[in-house]
């Protein structure tokens, strides 16, 4: 087995030579006192990860960069896909009747509103799914 942190290799072997040495009625106390020394090297780790995670929302929000989407950043991207799937449809609705009358018009306004159900369901919450970095354990 590889370890990852070697000071916390160092620490558990040192609790299990000290529990070796005192015996089986200082057990819980080493034990206590090894799992304070993990409890606060996860402290650090995940100090440091929200540390660099705002830092770099930061940079990002200096550069003028990618900030997160709201409801209201969507919102102009919404309403073009609106306006040109509407523009659109005019031309696809005289094709669609002038070669299958209207049964066409019926398959292509079925079209229609499907991309824009498709283009609507893209931004709702439950469709996102968490990116997952790298494991809790790594740096």
């Amino acid at each position: 087995m590889e370890a990852r942190d070697p000071e916390l290799k160092k620490e558990l072997d040192a609790t299990l030579h000290a529990r070796r040495e005192l015996g089986v009625e200082y057990d819980s106390a080493l034990v206590e006192s090894f799992l304070e020394k993990v409890e606060q090297r996860l402290d650090g780790t995940v100090d440091r990860r929200v540390r660099r995670r705002l830092a770099e929302q930061q940079m990002a929000e200096a550069r003028g960069g990618a900030r997160p989407k709201s409801a209201e950043a969507n919102f102009g991207e919404r309403f073009g896909f609106g306006i040109i799937s509407l523009v659109l449809a005019i031309p696809l609705s005289a094709i669609a009747v002038a070669n299958a009358d209207l049964e066409g018009l019926v398959v292509a306004w079925f079209g229609i509103v499907g991309v824009n159900a498709v283009h609507a369901a893209r931004g709702w919450p439950w469709q996102r799914r968490p990116q997952r970095d790298q494991s809790d354990w790594e740096d």
